[in-house]
């Protein structure tokens, strides 16, 4: 027991030498298993959604999770043992970005297994409450560190520079993207994906009930949780043609699981909006140098997105919403929301030699 302490110790130890990056491959690797890991929670979300019969902890869905947290785990364990061969010990085995991941793993374990009491005792929750279960809180704070260690990885490695190609930063892209999908998962109550275009119609038809109400706040809580990641990115990086996308891609996953692609018209929408948001960062170069082409892109990336939004509803269900203030003055307002968000987030332009490409570890 005495030796096993002391080997402990030693292994905790910080050997003093200087964090290392992992290479491009294995922030790669580790992008794919996190897409085993953020697809397992999405079949486990469709479950809830749709099976009502669902009495126990022990189902294939939280097999299909847990096995992806097992296998994004393993990867980053692996990643420190590498190090551990060479005589790293402490911090010091740890590579840049992969810490914190590190650090959840045990935390999202823990988290797990008072989820397998919670279920056992509590039963299976199969509407909002799961939404706001102290266990699965938990489970998605861990899991939204671990599974977004290629952005944190990405960030500050010397080899990506301030216009990475694209393929450089997928790894960091998917991340981010199944990040902002654990988001949309705990905001489902509010997120606009989930809409059908007969939906979309009717609530902007009717100024009586709480339909439009409940539509217009939807709308502004997804506007927000599908701008903010590109504009988090571009405050770091001149992003190569097709990021936005791929983020738009990743993020209409967990809402389609939710809703079986039930309403694939509005999903594909999202899609679309993001080529629209790659052809707007083209044309703008918004960055953080550069922040009246950043205000602009914000605020016009939002306004296309939501009229897009109203004209792919009114097209698949076949008429306008018959309030014209609603559906002509939504995307107005989110445009407007976008261009708060744009100034919130670079509320001054910051030269290159200050902004922030300088060297950041987690």
């Amino acid at each position: 027991m005495v030796a096993v302490d002391a080997g402990v110790r030693r292994l905790l130890a910080d050997s003093g030498e200087a964090r290392t990056w992992v290479s491009p491959r294995a922030d790669l690797v580790m992008a794919l298993l996190g897409v085993w890991y953020g697809v397992g929670l999405m079949i486990d979300a469709w479950a809830h959604s749709t099976l009502a019969e669902l009495e126990t902890f022990f189902t294939p869905w939280h097999a299909a999770f847990y096995s992806g947290f097992a296998a994004v785990s393993g990867w980053i364990i692996w990643q420190v043992y590498r190090n551990v061969r060479t005589g790293r010990s402490g911090l010091a085995a740890v590579p840049n970005g992969y810490l914190a991941g590190l650090l959840a793993i045990p935390g999202f374990a823990a988290f797990g297994f008072a989820d397998m009491m919670w279920h056992t005792f509590l039963g299976i929750e199969q509407t909002i409450d799961i939404l706001f279960s102290p266990s699965h809180l938990g489970l998605i704070l861990t899991m939204m560190l671990i599974i977004t260690t290629p952005l944190r990885s990405a960030w500050s490695a010397p080899d990506i520079g301030e216009r990475p190609r694209l393929s450089r930063l997928l790894p960091a892209l998917i991340g981010l993207g199944f990040g902002a999908t654990l988001v949309s998962l705990f905001l489902s109550y509010g997120n606009a994906m989930q809409r059908s275009p007969n939906g979309i119609v009717r609530d902007f038809s009717a100024l009586e009930g709480n339909g439009a109400d409940i539509l217009a706040a939807s709308m502004i809580i997804t506007n927000i949780m599908v701008l903010a990641p590109v504009l988090f990115l571009l405050r770091r990086w001149q992003l190569p043609f097709g990021s936005a996308t791929v983020l738009s891609a990743v993020g209409i996953l967990m809402p389609g699981a939710q809703t079986a692609f039930r309403n694939l018209p509005i999903l594909l929408t999202f899609v679309a909006a993001g080529l629209v948001s790659d052809l707007l960062i083209r044309w703008l170069r918004p960055s953080r140098e550069r922040r009246g082409a950043y205000w602009a892109f914000a605020g016009l990336s939002a306004f296309a997105t939501w009229s897009l939004y109203i004209a792919v509803a009114s097209v698949f269900a076949g008429q306008l919403p018959v309030v014209p203030e609603l559906w002509t003055g939504a995307p107005i307002v989110a445009g407007l929301v976008g261009l708060a968000l744009g100034a919130l987030f670079l509320p001054n332009a910051l030269p290159a030699e200050t902004g922030e490409s300088g060297a950041r570890r987690a």
